[in-house]
């Protein structure tokens, strides 16, 4: 192991990787190791960065493709770069509810990188759940009735007209853009841990497939319910030079809304993934 490097698990989900300085080119040994942790716990905190955009580009594209987000408002002269932020005026936040980063593509985006640019005096937290711990955590005869289930994932009632979004709060972009629907396994077979994982998600995730909406809600309500037990589950606070990179595929987040009259501000870029198998 490459010297002062620390990996750190948190309960419940995700490690703090410490004696690392993201905003250099990583050797690759050190690079290897980082990428271990973010297999082996889903989700990965650095602290005490101080990453320049063209850096955080620069990170992210070691991982893979940067997708340009459709719906959210660009980072002034970058476009790979996302903001994710709340004004002290605004009520509403972004990502303030459980939910998988873009479950609605065709193929889902494998990682977002977060970083941390201006943050209320308290609050503003995120929280992540495992979807490893939750899989594993179901009886033997709900993961039997769960794998050979699709289910339907969509954009139209987030980001859509007349979404949760289209409420003239600025949060997002493009509304008619908001035209994907995608069918995805309900249990993923994880393409870098080979691990099984619960792939629903209360903010994308409509019904199962070949199911009406009505008779899939009681189900998928159950899965919520249990995905979200507080065993699987880990609060981050953000700090100064805090940078979170989570595993789409294998988590969700959930930005908590307990800031009002103060502004947070965060940069996220989001890395292409591909098609999930069982």
């Amino acid at each position: 192991m490459a010297a002062g490097i620390e990996v750190r698990p948190y309960a419940g989900v995700g490690a703090e990787v410490l004696g690392i300085d993201l905003s250099g080119d990583l050797p690759d040994d050190l690079f290897e190791q980082v990428r271990q942790a973010f297999v082996d716990h889903g989700v990965v905190f650095f602290r005490d960065q101080q990453l320049s955009r063209e850096q955080h580009i620069g990170f992210a594209r070691r991982w893979g493709d940067i997708v340009v987000n459709r719906f959210f408002v660009p980072d002034p002269g970058f476009a790979q770069i996302a903001e994710v932020r709340k004004e002290p005026q605004a009520t509403a936040n972004i990502g303030g509810g459980w939910h998988t980063d873009h479950s609605y593509d065709a193929e889902p985006a494998m990682g977002s990188v977060l970083v941390a640019r201006a943050l209320p005096a308290r609050g503003g937290d995120t929280m992540f759940a495992s979807m490893y711990a939750a899989y594993d955590a179901l009886s033997d005869g709900m993961k039997r009735t769960l794998s050979s289930l699709n289910a339907v994932h969509s954009s139209r009632h987030v980001f859509g007209r007349q979404g949760a979004y289209d409420d003239g709060s600025g949060r997002s972009l493009h509304p008619d853009l908001a035209t994907q629907d995608s069918v995805h396994p309900v249990v993923i077979t994880h393409p870098l841990s080979h691990r099984k994982a619960l792939y629903v998600n209360p903010g994308f995730t409509r019904h199962f497939e070949g199911w009406t909406a009505e008779e899939s809600e009681p189900l998928l309500q159950q899965l919520y319910r249990h995905a979200a037990r507080p065993e699987f589950t880990t609060r981050f606070q953000w700090r100064p030079g805090s940078v979170a990179f989570w595993d789409n595929r294998a988590t969700w987040h959930y930005a908590l809304n307990d800031y009002p009259g103060q502004q947070r501000l965060m940069h996220r870029i989001t890395i292409a993934g591909g098609p999930l198998g069982r």
